[in-house]
């Protein structure tokens, strides 16, 4: 089965809550019509009812009565939220006529539901820019324990299934986090291993990169990458990390064998972590275009819940798809 095939099955069982801010955004609307049929998730769409339902008859679309939708302007629970989020940023002088004012902005109103426990993630962004969606979202929803930074990993599925697991590896930060610390390369990694569990589905083997490989050069660079894997391995001792190794030996097993010999990871990593974003990038879109590798992303990780930013110029079924992806998410983070 292909993998967002599977993505997409596991998201039906799982049966995830997830708001979608831009309610009234056509791209956004046809999506969450194939998502209700498809019962990949079930959504609340923010935005006037009158105007959804009014879209979606000039569209044609048969589903969206089956969406919760939710005017940001009138809705039952807006003191309520009003109230949290005033508790929520007291202390950073937030008055409760401000809070009111927030919560009518559909982007802190999905936030707040997810705060509140009445969603389990979030997809936003075919309007919005990035920094609007997140903003909101580091405010309220904040950070997962333990992790300080968010970071952008992209699932490259490749033509060749030798590479990673079964073709399939996950990319990290090449969308985030310019110039990570060693401390949070290190929460990068641990999250980038998450996402290949919650959404690949498959054991995290986790190669952090560099230009040298077990110590064959010296340079602090290098130092941030071996200090990254201890750090890593104490975090999150229930997943295998290894670093520093260079491209070719986290690949190819002949030569991971040759270079770090012994090593659980060289020659079979299928998570691979760049030392900042300009590597990231740089590897994912040559890859992309080479290779001719699908590129899934960028998935954001690290949050304390699962809130994904889409392009604005995205397609319908790519809204579809960071749905899915978002319910898988949303299931890895009930699981702990």
């Amino acid at each position: 089965m292909e993998l967002l095939e599977q993505i997409k099955m596991n998201a039906r069982r799982y049966d995830k809550r997830i708001v979608l801010p831009e309610g009234t955004e056509e791209r956004t609307l046809k999506a969450a019509d194939v998502i209700l049929a498809e019962n990949i998730a079930r959504l609340t769409l923010l935005g006037d009812p009158a105007q959804i339902h009014s879209m979606a008859d000039g569209f044609g679309l048969k589903n969206i009565d089956n969406a919760k939708i939710i005017n940001p302007l009138d809705h039952s629970k807006k003191e309520s939220y009003t109230d949290l989020l005033v508790e929520l940023r007291r202390s950073k002088g937030l008055t409760r006529e401000e809070a009111s004012k927030l919560v009518e902005d559909p982007l802190y109103l999905g936030v707040m539901m997810i705060k509140s426990g009445d969603a389990d993630g979030e997809v936003a962004g075919a309007r919005n820019t990035t920094g609007d969606v997140l903003r909101p979202a580091l405010q309220i929803v904040k950070t997962a324990p333990g992790i300080s930074v968010v970071s952008g990993a992209f699932i490259m599925i490749l033509k060749d299934k030798e590479f990673g697991s079964d073709g399939v590896i996950v990319f990290a930060d090449g969308a985030v986090h310019p110039d990570p610390t060693d401390q949070e390369l290190a929460e990068i990694a641990v999250a980038t291993a998450r996402t290949m569990r919650d959404i690949v589905g498959a054991d995290p083997k986790v190669a952090l990169l560099s230009f040298s490989t077990m110590g064959s050069a010296k340079h602090p660079m290098v130092d941030k990458v071996v200090n990254a894997t201890r750090m890593a391995r104490e975090m999150a001792p229930e997943f295998m990390f290894e670093g520093e190794l260079q491209a070719d030996a986290a690949l190819i097993e002949a030569i991971g064998q040759k270079k770090a010999p012994g090593s659980k990871i060289a020659g079979k990593a299928n998570v691979l972590v760049f030392p900042n974003l300009e590597c990231g990038n740089i590897a994912y879109k040559l890859v992309e275009r080479l290779a001719h590798a699908q590129a899934i992303g960028p998935v954001l990780q690290g949050m304390a819940a699962p809130i994904n930013d889409l392009s604005r110029g995205c397609s319908v079924s790519d809204i579809i798809n960071v749905v899915a992806i978002t319910a898988n998410q949303a299931a890895g983070i009930t699981a702990k």
